[in-house]
């Protein structure tokens, strides 16, 4: 089945207090976003890339895309206000039947493993949501008071979250709500069951300075 990938880059570089943004910072020498896009071109032959970016960075993203293995099969968006209108306007490039990986592009150290893995359960069940365990203890606030979770019962959610066209194509006609945080919340949303997949405990997400250095050193040992 065809296979797209819709990659979403739309970090500014506020949280890792850096002028440049995460997605374009080096890992070992090379800009994060790019160890995401060369995963993900290893993964399928014939997989296709939509690489959503802010405005701001259109230029940047453009160079970005001729050091990729296989330019060709990548095509660049703008983002929009939230995450939710900009895998919106991704995926409003698909218009066949198809399998649609959604992805963070900070997650660098996804694996081909995964992509497969959740491509074939998609193809039995709809989709396929990445999770894994949660091991630290959890506390939830009550007013001035907490609480302790059962985190048995928890798991941390993953990208990319991998769906049939025809289910998160129509999802995404919904209006945004604010309790959209990922794909699986708005597939939920318009009335579809969410499968969990098992997830990869190195599948970080670059997001503070500290989460580069153990990329780096985790990317050493792959």
């Amino acid at each position: 089945m065809t296979k797209y990938a819709v990659i979403v880059a739309g970090g500014t570089g506020t949280r890792m207090g850096s002028a440049v943004p995460k997605q374009f910072m080096l890992l070992n020498g090379k800009p994060v976003l790019l160890h995401t896009i060369d995963t993900f071109l290893r993964a399928y032959a014939d997989l296709q890339i939509i690489l959503v970016l802010p405005a701001p960075f259109e230029e940047q993203g453009k160079q970005l895309i001729l050091q990729a293995t296989t330019p060709s099969r990548i095509q660049m968006v703008l983002g929009g206000a939230t995450r939710f209108h900009s895998v919106q306007n991704g995926l409003k490039k698909i218009n066949e039947a198809s399998v649609i990986f959604v992805h963070d592009g900070v997650r660098c150290l996804v694996t081909e493993a995964l992509i497969r893995r959740c491509y074939e359960q998609t193809l039995l069940k709809g989709n396929a949501i990445p999770a894994v365990a949660v091991n630290d203890s959890i506390r939830m606030m009550e007013g001035n008071k907490t609480k302790v979770v059962d985190r048995s019962k928890l798991l941390a959610v993953q990208t990319p979250q991998t769906f049939r066209s025809n289910i998160i194509l129509s999802a995404f006609g919904q209006p945004y709500n604010e309790a959209f945080t990922d794909e699986a919340t708005v597939a939920e949303a318009a009335g579809h069951e969410i499968f969990m997949i098992e997830g990869e405990k190195e599948n970080i997400k670059i997001t503070l300075p500290a989460d580069l250095l153990i990329a780096e050193q985790l990317s050493r040992k792959a």
